[in-house]
């Protein structure tokens, strides 16, 4: 599997503190040993796109792979070009949590 990754290319993103902690409280939680969490863009939404935040085990030939603090963002080549430069934060509240890129 012929992969991008971090010492290759630049983040795409970045992660914010609060959310690289989440991240790995959310890992250790689902109990995932592969992959890691994956970031994307589809259709949809107001502004005709919308973000996808999901984990996933999967990294495919042409996802780009950056690690972070041992969290590996996987983005696939389309969404990158979307997400160049974008940060990503956590936000916490008691009536749950919310995850923005």
């Amino acid at each position: 599997m012929d992969t991008t990754n971090a010492e290759t290319q630049a983040p795409v993103i970045t992660l914010s503190e609060a959310a690289l902690k989440e991240v790995k409280r959310l890992i250790n939680v689902q109990g995932l040993t592969e992959g890691g969490l994956r970031l994307g863009v589809k259709g949809g939404g107001c502004s005709g796109l919308s973000y996808t935040i999901n984990f996933d085990e999967k990294i495919g030939q042409h996802d780009q792979v950056h690690d972070f603090d041992g969290v590996k963002v996987i983005v696939d080549a389309k969404s990158a070009i979307y997400l160049q430069g974008t940060p990503s934060t956590c936000r916490a509240s008691l009536k749950g949590g919310s995850a923005s890129a």
